[in-house]
């Protein structure tokens, strides 16, 4: 049976909260416009999406060891974040490692490096973001670090942090900015229906969003 039912009810909780605003813009847009990845990172298929709890991962160019260690004490709910400082002349991640990542309730995969196996992968559902892909193999001899927090895509991912990603890209949310990040999103949210609600009653965004002092444009014709 996958571990995805044990995971505990503090994190589930949190996991609930962020579902009606887990999109990556949006909350890059609630955090004052932070918290977003370099646009490198892109879903390894189309509908990949992840939220979930980051595990920093660092490994060494061209090595998974660590990944395969970050595997045996992920906790359900967990988004494994592997850097490899860039390195994409090798897939780190796969279909064995994503089994191995379904049956612990493993949210989902990213890493700066290369994946292989999308077939498979997509086939299974499993949510893979990366800056490339690659049908080169791995050593798994060298040690890296894991729940240490790691510089990935232009951010800082430390252990706890919510990931967001989707098919505009991938967001940090910072593990003590949470609570405040789903209120100002969800009041967001109210500001942008409004706003679509009177463009479609003939309104123009240039009205709504306050743009006519920015454009010098003549009035009077």
């Amino acid at each position: 049976m996958s571990s995805q039912c044990y995971m505990t009810n503090e994190r589930a909780s949190v996991l609930e909260q962020m579902a009606d605003v887990a999109e990556a813009a949006l909350l890059h847009e609630a955090m004052g416009k932070r918290g977003a990845m370099s646009s490198g990172i892109n879903p390894a298929y189309p509908g990949a999406k992840i939220c979930g709890f980051a595990l920093p991962i660092q490994c060494p160019p061209g090595d998974n060891l660590m990944l395969h260690q970050a595997l045996s004490v992920a906790e359900p709910g967990d988004v494994l974040v592997a850097t490899v400082g860039g390195y994409r002349e090798a897939g780190i991640w796969g279909e064995i490692a994503t089994v191995a990542a379904i049956e612990r309730g493993v949210r989902g995969f990213i890493t700066d490096g290369s994946v292989r196996d999308i077939g498979p992968i997509s086939a299974l559902g499993f949510p893979v973001f990366s800056a490339g892909l690659s049908i080169i193999g791995t050593t798994k001899r060298q040690i890296g670090t894991l729940g240490e927090p790691i510089v990935f895509a232009n951010q800082r991912v430390s252990a706890g942090d919510v990931i967001v990603a989707d098919v505009d890209g991938v967001v940090v949310v910072p593990q003590n900015e949470i609570d405040a990040t789903i209120q100002q999103a969800r009041e967001i949210q109210k500001r942008e229906a409004h706003i679509i609600e009177r463009l479609r009653q003939g309104e123009l965004t240039i009205d709504l969003l306050n743009l006519r002092e920015a454009l010098p444009i003549a009035e009077a014709r």
